[in-house]
């Protein structure tokens, strides 16, 4: 396992951060065990869950995964030191979530707590903003005039992340949290945090995860720049594209107790005839290269410069092996060659 600075935090993470949203509706605690402790035996140190999964979130299982990863750890408290566990508190829109409300300098407090006593721990390593309070470009809204920015009160947002730093900087004084990132955020989000924190006397933020993989290339380049010249984490998550790069939704295929036969809030979007075409040609592409197609999203997701671990999720112990495997993979210049022809072709497909 290799490993890389998480931002300006001083702690170093495996290149493999081990997503759970899978835990609590698709997988169960024995399930969750398995995958953690097979993990930690490759090498890796890095856990990523939020507040509201398990995902499709609901309010029945409201904050279960961070109640399985707690349950686990609280059994094996010897593997406990040395993991790197990050959450997230969820923004509005979600009725059962203190009722839908902003993430605040009221909220996050009591989001906190929360998350400690699920997690049962007494400290979050990485606590992280899960999307921002303004509308931004992401869930499939990065098309022109989606989002239009100019209708921001940009004073009134401002404002609120100052509120919002203000109540993360107490929480590391408190020793609640460790250290901070953020998710679904622009360049725009990423530059106003570091200076209100420089502004005032605040930690910055580490990291920052975001939606990349060969279907969707849009933090390319700019937004990764921010992040390496500020030494923020860049952390891709849905590295798969929702599992579609591994070639199992092909022509609508959804084989049982996959993520797309379940109710879907954000999924859908992504299955374009487009995208089809595409992974059809990724799919051959890692066939002529002898890997899965999996592996070579995965490979190549780890070889982009300024990319410091990547979130991957599974719901089988054979698929968590195979993503694994791939980090394990040094692909060729003539596969990365290929892999540019195929992005150009296809440079934006949902």
């Amino acid at each position: 396992m290799q490993y890389s600075p998480l931002g300006r935090s001083g702690l170093s993470v495996s290149r493999v951060c081990l997503g759970s949203m899978t835990w609590g509706i698709q997988n169960t605690q024995k399930d969750a065990d398995e995958q953690i402790i097979y993990a930690l035996e490759r090498g890796v140190n890095f856990i990523d869950t939020a507040e509201m999964y398990p995902v499709p979130p609901n309010s029945e299982t409201y904050g279960d995964t961070e109640r399985v990863i707690g349950d686990f750890f609280s059994r094996h408290p010897d593997k406990r030191e040395g993991v790197i566990i990050a959450s997230k508190i969820a923004g509005a829109g979600l009725p059962y979530i203190r009722s839908g409300a902003f993430i605040s300098k009221d909220t996050i407090a009591k989001a906190i707590d929360a998350s400690l006593a699920r997690l049962k721990t007494d400290c979050i390593d990485l606590y992280q903003l899960h999307w921002p309070n303004r509308t931004s470009p992401h869930f499939g809204k990065h098309w022109p005039n989606q989002v239009k920015s100019s209708k921001l009160d940009v004073a009134q947002e401002r404002e609120r992340m100052k509120g919002i730093v203000q109540a993360l900087g107490q929480a590391i004084e408190q020793g609640k949290i460790k250290h901070w990132g953020l998710s679904d955020d622009t360049p725009w989000g990423i530059h106003t945090y570091l200076v209100l924190c420089d502004e005032l006397g605040v930690p910055r933020p580490v990291s920052i995860q975001n939606e990349f993989s060969l279907l969707h290339l849009k933090d390319w380049p700019f937004l990764i720049e921010s992040c390496v010249l500020e030494e923020v984490a860049y952390l891709p998550w849905s590295p798969l594209a929702g599992g579609m790069l591994s070639g199992k939704y092909i022509d609508g295929a959804r084989p049982k107790g996959s993520r797309f036969t379940l109710v879907q809030r954000q999924g859908l979007f992504r299955d374009t005839p487009t995208a089809q075409t595409a992974i059809k040609e990724y799919c051959a592409l890692a066939k002529g290269y002898d890997m899965t197609p999996s592996q070579l999203a995965l490979a190549w997701c780890d070889q982009i410069d300024g990319v410091t671990s990547t979130i991957i999720g599974a719901t089988t112990m054979d698929q968590l092996t195979e993503n694994m495997d791939a980090f394990d993979l040094v692909l060729s210049e003539e596969c990365i060659n290929d892999i540019a022809a195929l992005i150009k072709k296809y440079p934006v497909v949902f």
